[in-house]
């Protein structure tokens, strides 16, 4: 039997085969994050052989299928997603929900009267929804996103609507508008550059 020179070598390739349906940056950053954690493991326990080391990460394919799960690209089940599978695309383009987070604000101005206002509401609920179930952010992409498009814009007006009639009167609510304008348009122009193909 043949045994390798470089066992490592051999691992990373082992997971990046196994995790061909992922795509391309991700399998990267995946081999690149198992490397260092290969090279740091050493360096911590020059003592523990190579084999030991890599028997603790696990099999190439569960790790390579818990990525995928990760990834909201695996099938359930034992082996994961076949390689060479179709890589799961999300049902509305990535700009969908932007535009309508986006959006809102303009059209809040625009439309005015309760039609208007549960028009608007409605938008951002679908644009949040959209954003939420996209496989095209991660969940920390998908929350950062939500925060600073919805609940912070939101309760920005609500506070603004509370004291308007005292201290902040000072303060001209178009400022206050465009603030948080730029602030969604800002966190819809990062989303859109984050965003996974």
């Amino acid at each position: 039997m043949k045994t390798s020179a470089d066992p490592v070598r051999d691992y990373l390739s082992a997971v990046g085969r196994e995790a061909t349906a992922l795509p391309a940056d991700r399998r990267q950053e995946l081999l690149a994050d198992l490397a260092e954690h290969i090279e740091v493991t050493r360096a911590e326990r020059p003592d523990a052989a190579i084999g030991q080391i890599l028997a603790e990460l696990g099999d190439p394919r569960t790790i390579a299928a818990t990525a995928l799960a990760e990834a909201g690209n695996g099938a359930p089940g034992w082996g994961g997603a076949e390689p060479g599978a179709p890589v799961r695309r999300g049902k509305v383009h990535p700009l969908v929900p932007l535009l309508m987070l986006a959006l809102a604000p303009p059209l809040a101005m625009l439309l005015s009267g309760t039609p208007g206002v549960v028009l608007v509401f409605a938008f951002r609920l679908t644009g949040a929804v959209l954003l939420c179930t996209s496989v095209h952010w991660t969940a920390v992409q998908k929350t950062t996103g939500i925060l600073l498009t919805l609940v912070v814009p939101i309760a920005l007006a609500t506070t603004w609507n509370l004291v308007s009639g005292h201290a902040a009167a000072e303060i001209p609510a178009l400022l206050a508008n465009l603030g948080s304008l730029a602030l969604i348009a800002g966190t819809a122009a990062w989303l859109w550059r984050v965003r996974r193909a």
